[in-house]
């Protein structure tokens, strides 16, 4: 009979230290506002509120300080004779001939004439003493890292927009956005929304890129830092510019909306973000549409309106209070997404 008691006893005490595990691993989930997330949500910790996320959302990365993904291909963001026409690029001293970058970034491996523009900036900056040969190499990474960590900047031996800059040879992007006149108070675009202090609808905004896909869609212009929100009848519904990321972490292709947010936070907890439209997952995190960012501390916006069009984030595209109304109703999950 003591035997049975024991035995009884000891598959009680295993239920309950079961069912005590699985309520601490259904807990865990709880975030910084005090809010519980499932378990299986796949949020982070610091997400306020995702009641429409799906199960593998993730945090934005507005504000991160990761460049570009070592593991992407080097996207073309001008035209290869953009060193002979920009006038923003660095003046080689032996030459007297400007040279600009024309990829979003180059590494270890590569080759060409963007890596002899580097070489020579560097060089005239006092951070490289090698040969002008091209060659992405050994020399010119450790010249690279050595420059980014004097300027304060993430350090990961890649030349990419933050490290082209600090060396002048980045090529004017202010000559590529589009600034639409002003529209007047209360205008409104073709679905009747109003529009923001940068926006336009119909025929009063600029062409659509070509070659950016066809139908239903946003189409996101990097270099551009403008969206256009196309209808069924191909009719621009609304555009307008936005603050999208210093880095090359915006993947050009089609996308498509995986989830959105009313409310959420930046990677890093800094930051409240308002209606969330994401469509790319990252390694660290997901990139979207949304509003202009708060910060968490003083609630106090990270940059104005007027600055829209400038390349300020770290990921996400940032966008007036008015426009990103209007894109957190036109953009369903599934809604088409393409990026050049």
């Amino acid at each position: 009979m003591k035997r049975r008691n024991d035995i009884r006893t000891l598959v009680v005490s295993l239920v309950v230290l079961v069912l005590g595990s699985a309520l601490v691993v259904q807990f865990s989930g709880s975030n910084s506002s005090g809010a519980l997330a499932p378990a299986s949500s796949g949020l982070s910790a610091d997400v306020v509120d995702d009641t429409t996320a799906d199960a593998t959302s993730d945090d934005s990365i507005d504000d991160s300080p990761i460049a570009d993904d070592a593991d992407e291909p080097v996207d073309s963001i001008v035209p290869t004779t953009a060193a002979k026409t920009t006038s923003s690029g660095f003046v080689d001293p032996d030459t007297g001939l400007a040279c600009t970058l024309t990829v979003s970034s180059i590494r270890r491996g590569n080759e060409g004439a963007n890596v002899i523009c580097l070489q020579e900036a560097l060089k005239a900056a006092g951070y490289y003493n090698g040969p002008i040969d091209g060659r992405y190499d050994g020399d010119v990474v450790s010249a690279v890292r050595k420059l980014q960590t004097d300027k304060d900047m993430f350090v990961d031996g890649i030349a990419g927009r933050e490290t082209a800059l600090s060396l002048g040879i980045w090529p004017d992007e202010k000559s590529a956005v589009v600034h639409t006149p002003k529209p007047a108070p209360g205008e409104k675009d073709l679905l009747g929304y109003e529009l923001s202090s940068v926006a336009s609808a119909g025929d009063k905004a600029p062409p659509v890129p070509e070659n950016s896909g066809e139908g239903r869609r946003l189409v996101y212009s990097r270099l551009g830092q403008r969206v256009w929100a196309i209808d069924d009848d191909g009719r621009t519904v609304r555009s307008w510019l936005v603050s999208g990321s210093k880095y090359a972490n915006e993947k050009p292709g089609t996308h498509k909306v995986y989830s959105k947010s009313e409310i959420t936070t930046a990677w890093n907890g800094k930051a409240t973000l308002r209606l969330m439209v994401r469509w790319l997952r990252t390694k660290i995190g997901a990139i979207g549409f949304h509003q202009i960012p708060l910060q968490r501390s003083n609630k106090k916006p990270y940059q104005t309106e007027e600055q829209l069009g400038t390349r300020l984030s770290g990921g996400c595209q940032r966008q007036a209070p008015l426009d990103a109304k209007f894109l957190w109703d036109f953009a369903d999950i599934g809604t088409k997404v393409v990026v050049i």
